[in-house]
């Protein structure tokens, strides 16, 4: 609901110089300088003081300055007694000038009063101020009865559209902050979701890569422990030495390519798979009319292929695994599926964080898509869905 203009404040942003151009702030300096000019000019040559009493009505010009600035600050600090009060002393310095025979500078004192009360302060205060303001300038107005109408009422209504004006550029303001705001806390939402997506995607690459190096060096030590002759075992510990180093340099390679991901430059899903699957002795199966995937689609994907199948290393050694890649009209899917594992996985399961499908549910969730992995009729199967 908005605020009641007869007994609420202007904004204070209608109150302050804030938002107004160069130009302007230039034109309303120019005008006060004038202003003073005018009065000291009229009072110093008009012949209606001299000695001393023209030092005390140049005194008396800048005293009532002095006081016309306070007034403004009152206003702009919202301080209503003060503001009333100050007012009232304007207008007794106005009646003062009147009766010195300075009716230029009274004139001038009380109109601009009534219209900077009528653009400064609540409609309930500013409308008895400048009443009073311009009922004193028609008591004084030497001009016919129309004019001095037609004088006060425009000098109502300038002070009312100034008042208009002010509180549409201080509407104009707030509204402007508030979009700066939005704006920046945008920003800052999109930059701690980029830190989260840079440290999602390095976490997933290391993560596949230690716990595959970890399976290596679990399956070394068990040979170290258990053999009783370890020159006899020297070519499967050295395989495994090796099989680490590889695995090392794939993480290596992984976090290049999570990295030129990030920027944009990366391979197609099909040709990464297919690699992946090489690599592994996977078959892949390419479904649907091939095209290129939205960036976090296309993570998703590899992601969760490279976490399925190092669960299937860990846990079905020797399974035959087979990767299927579905291209559909709304979404890809990803089916990993192993069956007919030979191995035992014994302590070699136990190996790793043992949150890495977790993990890959929670990317898939953020997309909007699912995962699901559990045993099937012939082993275990992983199954990703993600919309594009």
């Amino acid at each position: 609901m908005p605020p009641n203009p007869w007994t609420s404040w202007p904004l204070r942003e209608a109150l302050s110089r804030e938002g107004l151009s160069e130009a302007r702030l230039w034109i309303g300096r120019s005008v006060r300088v004038l202003v003073v000019a005018g009065l000291l000019w009229t009072t110093l040559v008009g012949g209606t003081f001299s000695g001393w009493g023209l030092v005390a009505a140049c005194a008396a010009i800048a005293m009532a300055f002095v006081m016309f600035w306070y007034f403004l600050r009152m206003t702009r600090e919202r301080r209503l007694w003060p503001s009333i009060g100050l007012f009232a002393v304007l207008e007794a310095a106005a009646f003062g000038f009147y009766l010195a025979d300075a009716r230029m500078a009274a004139i001038v004192l009380w109109c601009a009063c009534a219209i900077t009360a009528m653009e400064r302060l609540p409609l309930s205060i500013a409308v008895p101020c400048s009443s009073v303001a311009l009922g004193a300038f028609a008591v004084v107005n030497t001009g016919t009865w129309l004019t001095t109408a037609v004088t006060t009422g425009g000098l109502g209504l300038a002070g009312y559209v100034v008042r208009l004006d002010a509180e549409a550029r201080g509407n104009a303001q707030r509204l402007l902050a508030q979009e700066r705001a939005a704006r920046k806390a945008e920003a800052e939402t999109a930059a701690l979701a980029e830190r989260g997506r840079i440290a999602r995607e390095i976490h997933d690459v290391l993560a596949h890569s230690l716990s595959a190096q970890l399976v290596h060096l679990e399956a070394a030590r068990l040979m170290i422990q258990r053999s009783t002759d370890l020159e006899s075992d020297r070519e499967q510990l050295l395989e495994r030495v090796v099989a680490c180093r590889g695995m090392a340099r794939e993480g290596l390679d992984g976090t290049r390519e999570a990295l030129s991901a990030l920027r944009g430059e990366m391979v197609s899903v099909e040709d990464f798979l297919g690699r992946l699957a090489a690599a592994e002795g996977a078959q892949l199966d390419v479904v649907g009319e091939r095209r290129t995937l939205p960036a976090e689609a296309g993570l998703a994907v590899r992601r969760v292929a490279q976490e399925a199948l190092t669960n299937v290393r860990k846990h079905a050694p020797g399974a035959r695994v087979t990767v299927q890649l579905e291209y559909a009209e709304s979404h890809v899917g990803l089916v990993v599926r192993n069956s007919g594992g030979r191995g035992k996985p014994g302590e070699l399961a136990r190996s790793g964080s043992g949150y890495g499908l977790l993990g890959m549910r929670e990317r898939a969730e953020l997309l909007g898509g699912t995962l699901e992995s559990g045993p099937d009729e012939e082993g275990f199967v992983v199954r990703l869905w993600v919309p594009v």
